[in-house]
């Protein structure tokens, strides 16, 4: 099965108050061949998560509301989406950030600007 394959149809949640990010997330994804779902803040991400039950997220630690973390820990309380991979975003990638990351209960943390591989890899990783 080659790798195209083996994503196809896997259902990724984007959330970024970045319209550029979403976008280039979406391109990137939809050239592996995944269902992409965008949301723009944490908020929007919660019900986002309740419609499509996405394999796999993919969060922005610095958002207006509801930011990264915040979201991250609701999603794992939840206790039907607490088994979904929830993978951060930050430009920042200091011990603290990842930290913290890891204690909302994130499974990786990915430094932005990310490369169409590293995502691939997250996915396979976590939500295969």
């Amino acid at each position: 099965m080659s790798v195209l394959e083996s994503l196809k149809g896997v259902k990724v949640l984007i959330v970024d108050d970045s319209s550029t990010i979403r976008r280039s997330a979406e391109i990137f994804l939809n050239d592996l061949g995944c269902e992409v779902i965008l949301a723009s803040d944490g908020f929007d991400a919660m019900a986002k998560i309740v419609e499509n039950h996405p394999n796999i997220i993919f969060i922005d630690v610095v958002m207006p509301r509801l930011d990264g973390y915040q979201a991250c820990q609701l999603i794992k309380k939840n206790p039907r989406f607490q088994s979904t991979p929830v993978i951060m975003l930050s430009s920042k990638d200091g011990l603290f950030d990842k930290a913290r990351g890891r204690i909302s209960g994130s499974n990786e943390y990915l430094t932005k600007p990310f490369t169409k591989e590293e995502l691939r890899q997250a996915i396979q990783m976590h939500a295969l």
